[in-house]
């Protein structure tokens, strides 16, 4: 079951200007709860059962975000996700996927496929509404990012531009590779990177490499960054983040 909240927190996840968020769940009692709980945070919140309505809808009332449930009768979540990411008037919206926990695979295809991030139930409203609030801050992020700049993360600093990395003001020694996964990683802060994803930002589509490759690159990386290696987070199943500095 999912968890209520209090008021006062849920007044504490208001934004400035009323977002509209689309719920996609075949579950009546979890639309309802989601519904309910996004409204009281202050969103505008529309609903829909099933694939084919949630498509009507997000081609009708373009959604600032879409909750997205896997398992939907009809057209389900990752063929929905698919036609969004190909359809360039929502090429952009960003996707929360909604998932059971023995849908790891299908986690994996969704972030391949270009969904922002998910959450597995039985989960918290409290969660949900943070993954929320977190997805709407990096994307307008990334709108506002110039091509080249200094990301810094407490003693970390990458200068994307000059592909330099320091740790404490002292300079660290990385490889090309290595440095191109730190920067996917830290471009994206708190995104679920799969391994197919990092070797796609750092090689393009036709580079063959491993599962195991790409871990051998994350654990010298990490090595490389002493104390600062914290930030490039495991997520069991799925691949890698970058730990987002709140």
């Amino acid at each position: 079951m999912l968890s209520e909240t209090s008021n006062e927190l849920m007044w504490g996840f208001m934004t400035e200007q009323k977002l509209t968020v689309l719920v996609v769940e075949d579950e009546e009692d979890i639309l309802a709860l989601l519904h309910f709980n996004l409204i009281k945070a202050g969103y505008n919140a529309d609903c829909a059962a099933d694939g084919e309505e949630a498509l009507r809808a997000i081609a009708d009332k373009k959604p600032d975000l879409i909750l997205l449930d896997l398992m939907l009768p009809g057209i389900d979540g990752l063929e929905i996700c698919r036609r969004l990411r190909e359809d360039e008037s929502t090429s952009d919206t960003p996707i929360i996927m909604l998932t059971a926990r023995s849908e790891e695979e299908d986690v994996v295809r969704g972030l391949e496929l270009g969904a922002d991030d998910y959450v597995t139930k039985p989960f918290s409203v409290k969660v949900l509404l943070a993954r929320i609030q977190s997805v709407v801050r990096r994307r307008s992020s990334l709108q506002q990012q110039p091509d080249h700049e200094e990301l810094v993360c407490g003693d970390l600093v990458i200068h994307t531009g000059r592909s330099i990395v320091t740790v404490g003001g002292q300079p660290i020694d990385l490889t090309f590779t290595e440095f191109k996964v730190l920067e996917a990683l830290a471009g994206r802060q708190g995104w679920v990177f799969t391994r197919y994803q990092i070797v796609n930002a750092v090689r393009g589509e036709d580079y063959a490499v491993t599962d195991r490759a790409v871990d051998v690159q994350i654990a010298g990386l990490r090595k490389k960054l002493g104390s600062c290696s914290h930030y490039v987070e495991t997520v069991r199943g799925i691949g890698y983040r970058f730990k987002e500095d709140v």
